[in-house]
């Protein structure tokens, strides 16, 4: 296992985008120490933030995160990366594949157009957490994305693929959603506002958009079929499957192709 150990905080944002177990794997301590990693003109490296010990593995440990660490795992496509601590802005966006694990919170736009792997945030996350970055036409795209605590607002913004789940998160959940599955135990107001396609799972929510109808409850084999699925990531979230559950069928503005379900 190669470690990364935090020796004092960053000076500046630092961007991880090319941190990552293969590419640590076929440099020297030397050169891996020398790795460009600032945003500004002076030109911060990996060395000087970090203490560097690598084993040429596919497993990469952060040790001491920092709410600057930009990027962390967005270039991942196979092995495992694990921080001890909080990351900034965009992990895991764009990742390929493998596994990456934070133990603390991050910051907005987490797993932005990640199209594989698992991205586990035992925090909170800040707004857009799967979404769409600026002028992005999708947000998650094939990743699964777990946020154990608290998501902000726009959470599955845009999402075409994958899965979602989330302890809490605010208004506009999973809005203008293209495909997908998102569940969170509660979400803010208007959850799915402009959804065109894909399905909400929701154990409470607030004010529930006009252009959602309410379409009766049903019992359907994709529900069994889905809280087994869910059921190896989240028991609680699959446990909202074994309730009496509400439909709505939306966004009427769009095609209405998308539907929320609501456990009673």
């Amino acid at each position: 296992m190669s470690t990364l150990t935090l020796r004092e905080a960053p000076p500046e944002r630092l961007d991880f985008l090319n941190i990552n177990p293969l590419a640590l794997s076929r440099l020297s301590q030397g050169e891996a120490e020398r790795l460009e990693v600032g945003t500004t003109r002076t030109g911060v490296r990996l060395g000087d933030c970090f203490s560097v010990a690598l084993d040429k593995s596919d497993t990469l440990t952060i040790e001491g995160g920092h709410e600057r660490l930009d990027r962390v795992g967005a270039s991942l496509s196979e092995g495992t990366i694990r921080v001890t601590g909080d990351v900034g802005q965009r992990v895991g966006a764009g990742m390929a594949g493998g596994s990456l694990t934070v133990t603390g919170n991050a910051g907005p736009y987490a797993a932005s157009g990640a199209t594989g792997g698992t991205i586990t945030i035992a925090g909170d996350a800040g707004d857009h957490a799967g979404g769409a970055v600026y002028a992005a036409k999708v947000g998650l795209d094939g990743a699964t994305l777990i946020i154990r605590g608290t998501a902000g607002v726009h959470l599955g913004d845009r999402m075409r693929r994958g899965t979602i789940l989330a302890g809490r998160a605010g208004a506009l959940a999973g809005s203008r959603m293209i495909a997908g599955t998102l569940a969170a135990l509660s979400v803010g107001d208007h959850p799915g506002l402009g959804m065109r396609r894909g399905t909400l799972l929701l154990g409470a929510h607030g004010r529930m958009a006009e252009t959602f109808v309410e379409t009766g409850a049903h019992d359907l084999v994709f529900l069994r079929l889905l809280a087994k699925a869910l059921r190896g990531l989240s028991p609680e979230h699959a446990d909202l499957l074994a309730k009496p559950l509400r439909r709505y069928s939306g966004d009427l503005a769009t095609i209405a192709k998308g539907e929320i379900w609501v456990a009673a």
